[in-house]
């Protein structure tokens, strides 16, 4: 699940206050289920016609869904609360969570009760993702010249690290092996989530322990250091960070203690894994594309069984399945124009099989204007063409990444 951050400004609001400039807030609602409902609201800002609202409204995105918002901004009068008078309502503006994250920022007018504009009123949304966990580390460490625990040989060390949580509770993030027999080892590299590093926070402080190892789990504390995320950046490329390994009680008993040992970090590699909504608000298109089975297998469409049924009350199952689809992707596709292919049918007017046709019987262009234009192509192309087979839907996957890979030579993608 990803969260995205909604920030809110508006300009050249109305101004219902006689004395003074409207005092304006914001309510967010959520559709669901055909309602309105209240998600969320901002503060008030006093007598200000162009606010910049300090609130930020979190929402769960769903790729999945569309997911309807609705602003409105009232002027507010105190204790009598938001929005209870008419003439309290500054303007309403509705969109989808979807719209936002694909332009990052929406900025548009707003209106009052039957569509009229509310003067020059604008209000502007800005999103940003709330990056769960959004990649991971690669650490490396050593230690020099740490404290001899045993009599007869040398320490076994090994290292913990623990991230110290809000409520100052500690969470293991990571326990190297044990080498044997040496005060100077160098421990494995390892990978760790930078949400279990430091809860993706760089300067969330850091507890990393060394041990000396005992079979009977009597574990001999050799010391420790706090760091963050952001001093570990420091060791990336050819640089090194270290830390002295300090044992609290050694350092109050004797007068010259230095140290229990160094640890060092020798290298840190981040390796970042984007999320979906990453390469949506990095600017990426979806190119939507509609390919429709015309085979026989579906039923004559003049039969109510028929997948394909041509039913003048309601949508038959394919428009249902397109526009539940197709309402999701335009969020995303800028053109909103949609190629609409079709396969297994005769189409005229020779009456041939194809597996690989526009929908508008265009050849030289298959895109629809928006799904409205993709549902109208399919209408009026159902009465012209015979269901027939078999189904092949591999010549339309060949056209599809012949476009895709065409795409990759204009050098405008990425």
């Amino acid at each position: 699940l990803s969260k995205v951050e909604l920030r809110v400004s508006c300009k050249h609001l109305l101004d219902r206050d006689t004395l003074n400039k409207s005092d304006p807030c914001v309510l967010l609602l959520m559709q669901s289920q055909g309602q309105w409902m209240e998600v969320d609201r901002s503060e008030v800002i006093k007598s200000n016609l162009n606010p910049v609202f300090a609130k930020i409204f979190t929402v769960d995105y769903y790729f999945e869904e569309v997911q309807k918002l609705r602003f409105e901004v009232y002027d507010s009068h105190g204790q009598a609360g938001v929005g209870t008078h008419d003439d309290d309502f500054l303007g309403g503006m509705e969109c989808t969570v979807g719209q936002i994250v694909a332009q990052k920022r929406v900025t548009k007018p707003l209106f009052l009760k039957y569509g009229k504009f509310a003067g020059k009123s604008t209000i502007t949304i800005i999103s940003e993702e709330i990056s769960g966990n959004n990649g991971y580390v690669e650490l490396a460490f050593r230690a020099k010249k740490l404290d001899d625990k045993d009599l007869f040989s040398k320490s076994d060390p090994f290292l913990e690290i623990y991230r110290i949580d809000d409520d100052r509770s500690e969470q293991l993030v990571y326990r190297t092996e044990v080498v044997k027999n040496n005060l100077s080892p160098i421990w494995e590299p390892f990978k760790v989530s930078l949400n279990s590093l430091c809860s993706c926070e760089e300067k969330r402080k850091l507890r990393c322990v060394v041990w000396d190892y005992d079979s009977r789990g009597k574990h001999d504390f050799i010391g420790e250091f706090f760091t963050t995320f952001e001093e570990m950046q420091k060791a990336m490329g050819e640089n090194k960070v270290q830390w002295d390994c300090m044992n609290p009680k050694y350092k109050i008993k004797k007068r010259n203690y230095k140290n229990s040992g160094v640890v060092v970090l020798l290298d840190l590699k981040i390796h970042r894994v984007y999320s979906f909504l990453d390469y949506i608000m990095g600017g990426c298109q979806i190119h939507f594309t509609v390919a429709i089975d015309f085979t026989a297998s579906n039923g004559d469409p003049r039969n109510s069984c028929s997948l394909h049924y041509i039913n003048p009350y309601q949508p038959n199952e394919y428009l249902k399945a397109l526009v539940a689809v197709g309402e999701i992707c335009q969020d995303y596709d800028s053109d909103k124009k949609f190629s609409a292919l079709g396969f297994g049918a005769r189409i005229p007017p020779k009456y041939e099989v194809s597996h690989d046709f526009a929908i508008n019987f265009n050849p030289d262009n298959d895109e629809c204007e928006g799904i409205q234009g993709v549902v109208e192509s399919y209408q009026s192309c159902l009465p012209k063409i015979q269901l027939y087979g078999p189904t092949n839907v591999a010549p339309i996957i060949s056209k599809v990444a012949r476009v895709a890979a065409d795409e990759e030579r204009t050098k405008e993608a990425s």
